[in-house]
């Protein structure tokens, strides 16, 4: 064998003589020892992907090992956050996983508890994107994962270690996923106050376990395949997954430690509207690569609406809250326009309809959006920003032919459609921002006129006057310009 092959990293070739059945033999004992330690709880995360579905696997292989009454002394439990824009095949696995693995624990008397976590209505990706109008999410504006992914799990985890007092994290985070990643890990290792468990900074009273934390993809590859998974779901089905979302289906399984061939453990699945990637390849490969999830195509077609590269007439030149500020002598772009925001509402409800259309027997329905998004996006156009049109319904019924879901929120306003068009006609093609002001000026009218107290009227009415009072934007900007160009002088005297 070449001296080139000899060299390839293995972490099963850490402990010496004995590779790796000596490697994972150590890690279960290491596992029971941790468990063993105290009564508190275990939290494992799992996406299913390779690696997560590694690291519960290996501990549920360790505990399997202990008697019934010691393993079960305490629950080890198994957490997935649907971000609600997940990948719907990849959404659809995972679910599945989750089931078969509160089945087959009840079933083989084991500790372990699944559950699906989604984030709060208010913080969905959907809430806030055509509800609120907040930008497509970019490295300096990412407002994305912690509301999705970070803040459901850390709101688990918190509970569970405020009940018991502490509780460890197992997750499957490995230096070698990435160089940030090896030197993030190395950073956290130097505060740990027991061996291999460092502490959580976003949660206190929790503890990470990483057992995969030297691993390759070709060690995780290499153990998957290796290890028939015990909840009952196939890792050859993971593998079609992974190569159907690898380009060309190139994903060779390895096998010999040594070999050089890459593994397909570079692809990732993750929101399929994430535009801090330019392509979503992990989509784009599965709907060229495998006939069974062509069904995913509008996903792509829709993505074309959010990446946009230059989106500033998509967005008004103020920011949320009606102020103008600057980056480099030009207006800082803020929320999606009205018109924006219903055409990414229609076309995601014209995706849904063709997905659902097209979806394969058995997978279950699926939606993009849910209806309560749809209920809480139509109160934030109505109710926060005055938009009484209620275009949403209408939106809904014309594009699904079906009437609107509403529940609780019941709208009636003295402005009809016929009387907000004739306003607008009032006021000109040009004046968009006329328009607005006193069409919220009325809004905030009648919300008060069956109030006793009136107490907040005028302030509100000041606040949207100060918003939208220029011409139009060139007079807005001109204007806030000169503000501060008289502000600056007076500080300067």
């Amino acid at each position: 064998m070449s001296d080139s092959k000899q060299r390839v990293y293995s972490a099963f070739n850490l402990i010496g003589e004995g590779g790796y059945q000596k490697y994972i033999e150590s890690l279960y004992l290491e596992i029971q020892g941790l468990f063993q330690e105290d009564p508190h709880p275990w939290v494992i995360g799992y996406s299913g992907g390779k690696d997560s579905t590694a690291v519960l696997q290996l501990i549920w292989l360790a505990l399997e090992k202990l008697s019934p009454e010691v393993r079960n002394s305490k629950k080890v439990h198994v957490i997935s956050t649907d971000t609600l824009v997940e990948n719907p095949a990849v959404a659809v696995w995972v679910g599945n996983s989750l089931k078969l693995i509160n089945d087959k624990s009840q079933e083989k008397k084991m500790p372990f508890e699944a559950h699906l976590l989604h984030p709060d209505k208010k913080d969905s990706f959907w809430v806030n994107l055509i509800g609120r109008g907040y930008p497509r999410p970019w490295a300096k504006f990412r407002w994305c994962t912690e509301r999705l992914k970070i803040d459901p799990s850390n709101k688990f985890i918190s509970e569970i270690a405020n009940q018991y007092g502490e509780t460890i994290l197992a997750i499957g985070t490995r230096k070698h996923e990435s160089q940030r990643r090896k030197a993030n890990m190395e950073r956290h290792e130097k505060h740990r106050l027991r061996d291999r468990l460092s502490p959580n900074k976003h949660v206190d009273n929790c503890l990470i376990y990483t057992p995969l934390e030297d691993w390759t993809d070709d060690d995780v590859w290499a153990f998957l395949s290796d290890k028939t998974n015990p909840w009952g779901l196939s890792n050859s089905e993971l593998v079609e997954l992974y190569k159907d979302a690898t380009e060309d289906r190139e994903c060779p399984m390895i096998v010999e430690l040594k070999e050089e061939t890459p593994s397909c453990g570079k692809s990732r699945f993750g929101c399929w509207t994430c535009t801090l990637v330019t392509r979503d390849s992990s989509l784009e490969n599965m709907v060229a690569n495998a006939p069974d999830k062509a069904w995913l195509q509008p996903l792509l077609d829709y993505r074309k609406h959010l990446t946009v590269k230059d989106d500033k007439k998509m967005r008004d030149f103020r920011r949320m809250k009606g102020t103008i500020e600057f980056y480099k002598g030009q207006p800082i772009h803020g929320p999606y326009l009205q018109s924006q925001r219903e055409i990414f509402l229609r076309e995601l409800l014209i995706a849904q309809k063709k997905l659902q259309k097209n979806i394969p027997l058995g997978i279950g329905k699926i939606e993009l959006i849910s209806d309560d998004e749809l209920r809480e996006i139509r109160r934030i156009w109505l109710v926060e920003k005055h938009e009484i049109e209620d275009r949403l319904p209408k939106i809904y019924e014309e594009v699904t032919k079906k009437p609107f879901p509403q529940q609780g929120l019941q709208h009636y306003h003295c402005f009809g459609e016929r009387e907000l068009e004739l306003l607008k006609e009032v006021c000109g093609p040009d004046d968009r921002l006329g328009y607005e002001m006193i069409r919220e000026l009325l809004d905030i009218e009648w919300d008060y006129q069956t109030k006793l107290r009136r107490a907040g009227l005028h302030e509100k009415m000041e606040y949207s006057i100060r918003r939208s009072f220029y011409k139009n934007k060139e007079e807005a900007i001109e204007f806030t310009l000169e503000i501060q160009e008289k502000r600056n002088v007076e500080v300067d005297e």
